[in-house]
């Protein structure tokens, strides 16, 4: 009897930890992947030249990417190490108390194999040619290209639900938007 009823128990603590209604058994293992959101966004506008900083555009929408994710509490703030990247992130960075980790962008499969083992809610600064790549590495939908020299409000919010799928919306930074 008290055998039947420990099983029962882990039963329905596995149930509860998976979040759903999956089955198992009392002799399973349940491992449950932590929820991931990912925002993800191209640098901001820059100024030409080698490793260039951003224009004073970019830099008024490097703020409003802060705002924007102001009512989001981050658990990590990521960037290639180029200064028009981190320029974009570090507004959020600052208002979020948190540093800027840098990624290489010529090892993005690693690093979106990183996210999905890390999960919780983190921002993603890349390039053009990165930022769509590594939505599609994450299991999200890229849409068309990013227009490399006239897009840069392109926000992809990446949400992974309770069995591992991933949803992509897109949003433009300006837009009157709140994220929980």
């Amino acid at each position: 009897m008290l055998k039947g009823i420990q099983n029962w128990l882990l039963l329905v603590l596995a149930v509860a930890q998976c979040g759903f209604g999956g089955s198992a058994t009392a002799h399973e293992t349940v491992s449950v992947k932590p929820a991931l959101t990912v925002f993800l966004v191209r640098h901001s506008e820059k100024e030409p030249g080698k490793d260039p900083a951003l224009t004073p555009e970019g830099q008024g929408r490097a703020q409003s990417l802060a705002g924007l994710l102001s009512s989001v509490r981050l658990d990590g703030i990521y960037s290639t190490d180029y200064r028009r990247t981190r320029e974009t992130a570090e507004p959020t960075a600052d208002e979020q108390g948190l540093p800027v980790s840098f990624y290489s962008p010529r090892e993005l499969k690693q690093f979106a194999e990183q996210l999905k083992l890390r999960g919780g809610k983190v921002l993603v600064v890349g390039h053009s040619n990165t930022t769509p790549q590594l939505v599609s590495l994450l299991g999200g939908e890229a849409g068309d290209p990013i227009d490399e020299k006239h897009e840069f409000d392109r926000l992809y919010l990446l949400q992974q639900n309770n069995r591992g799928q991933m949803s992509t919306v897109v949003h433009r930074i300006g837009q009157n938007v709140i994220f929980k």
